[in-house]
């Protein structure tokens, strides 16, 4: 046919003698047996020439035989059809199998055996998983390594076994990296900034409540009834007390009712005159309670510190300085905000200790603004411990912002630093140049100390210099502490 669709003169001339190409051959399904033309085969009898029946393969299972035609025999060559095509003129049969070659090779059995072991090669397949698992005996550890030196396959396949095997045995823990959600909040907001981003002060306390919510969600019912042991040192000696996992959750929105109301929010006592104390507090709201609280708590407790965190967000630094009373003593609400970020992650550790659940410590930029907080107040809390008479006595009063006497705070590891505290007065100035001894502890170390969870006597310190002052620094640490 010529470009424009018409056919050219002479075309069939050229192209009949050409090999045609055939055209698509249908699915199996779709095959009508019945349409399909079979051979004409001679008729059988001694007389049958050798070359009328087309060669088999000798390993080909013989077919039924051909279905005698219907209707009379031709009588003679006027009623007779056209002549039968030869051997050589027949079309092959649909479904005919190909005729073996003498040069195709023999393809190899599948249940050859490993040489000197007696063991086939799929039963040295199937033992690649216990190989990998060091769980065969001896002779079969042989039979395989020796196995794996002259098969490739097997051998690739032990090696993706050994590395699966690898992850089953690791040491780390499976549950996420506490650092993973801010991670991936702050690649988002990198992306796309936050209209209102939430302040670096409240940070920290946005972080532990969402961890200690995700532990919350994950345990059952019947464990929010399981004992925990709070802990905590009152002058010298430890005091603790008992309670369940939801009465911690109560106590923990009791004391953030705190926050709530010096931002003008619904304090969880209710209104009218409630106390300051933190114990006070909590002693109210566990009497309050109609029952034994169960995991209702949850769902007040989230929702109050979602309000603390958008309220502080939407203020911004102008709110920052606000005082927030915690009745014997008051500090600033970037200052409380750190504090209960602290005392939710020492009291989400409580709980996790109680249902045997995995928990880790802040992320290292958090734990270090927890660990300035305690640090800035040791000079009061010594101050305070002289006062009751559980301090040794001030050596050399300064004038105030004037350097003083002053202990060298060394923390190490996960959020440490370097901190001076000052021994004489609260308002003197630590200073490097003053140094009388120095103390050295880690970092979450510092921190149960500084939680009540370890005495003074029991903290790993490294201790050069003054017995005395870095007795009293160790002792005002743990007066830090608190139901």
């Amino acid at each position: 046919m010529s470009g424009d669709g018409r056919a050219s003169e002479g075309g069939e001339e050229e192209v009949r003698g050409a090999r045609r190409i055939p055209g698509p051959r249908g699915a199996v399904d779709d095959l009508d047996l019945e349409s399909v033309p079979r051979p004409l085969l001679p008729p059988p009898g001694p007389a049958a020439p050798d070359g009328a029946v087309p060669e088999q393969s000798a390993a080909e299972p013989p077919g039924p035989a051909a279905p005698e035609r219907a209707g009379p025999e031709p009588s003679g060559p006027e009623d007779s059809g056209p002549e039968d095509p030869g051997p050589e003129q027949l079309a092959p049969h649909p479904f005919a199998p190909h005729p073996a070659t003498p040069d195709q090779a023999t393809p190899e059995p599948l249940m050859t055996s490993a040489p000197g072991t007696g063991l086939s090669h799929r039963v040295l397949q199937a033992l690649l998983g216990a190989w990998a698992l060091s769980a065969c005996s001896a002779e079969e550890t042989a039979a395989v390594e020796d196995h794996l030196t002259e098969c490739a396959p097997c051998a690739d396949e032990a090696l993706r076994l050994r590395d699966a095997v690898g992850l089953l045995h690791t040491d780390g823990s499976l549950d996420l990296d506490p650092t993973l959600r801010s991670r991936v909040m702050d690649g988002c907001l990198g992306r796309r900034p936050a209209r209102i981003p939430v302040p670096e002060h409240a940070a920290p306390y946005d972080a532990e409540t969402a961890r200690l919510d995700a532990l919350l969600r994950d345990i059952g019912d019947s464990e929010w009834h399981a004992p925990v042991r709070l802990r905590w040192f009152e002058e010298e000696r430890e005091v603790s007390r008992r309670t369940t996992v939801a009465g911690v959750i109560g106590h923990l929105t009791a004391v953030d009712g705190l926050l709530s109301a010096a931002l003008g929010l619904d304090d969880p006592l209710g209104r009218g005159e409630t106390p300051q104390d933190p114990i006070e507090r909590t002693e109210r709201y566990w009497s309050a309670a109609q029952r034994p609280p169960t995991r209702t708590v949850r769902e007040p407790w989230r929702a109050q510190s979602h309000e603390l965190i958008r309220t502080a967000s939407f203020a911004g630094r102008n709110v920052a300085e606000a005082s927030v009373s915690y009745g014997a003593f008051a500090l600033p609400l970037q200052d409380a905000l750190l504090d209960r970020a602290f005392e939710c992650w020492v009291h989400g550790g409580d709980i996790a200790d109680a249902v045997d659940y995995p928990y880790q410590a802040p992320a290292a930029a958090h734990l270090h603004r927890m660990i300035d907080l305690a640090a800035r107040l040791l000079p009061a809390a010594v101050a305070g411990r002289r006062r009751a008479g559980l301090a040794g006595p001030a050596k050399e009063l300064v004038t105030a912002g004037a350097p003083g006497r002053s202990v060298h705070l060394e923390i190490e590891g996960h959020g440490g630093g370097d901190w001076f505290i000052a021994l004489d007065s609260p308002a003197a100035l630590g200073s490097p140049e003053r140094t009388v001894a120095q103390v050295a502890l880690d970092g979450v170390e510092f921190c149960r100390l500084a939680a009540g969870h370890i005495s003074p006597v029991e903290a790993a310190a490294g201790q050069e210099g003054d017995r005395e002052a870095i007795r009293d620094v160790l002792f005002a640490t743990a007066s830090l502490s608190r139901l």
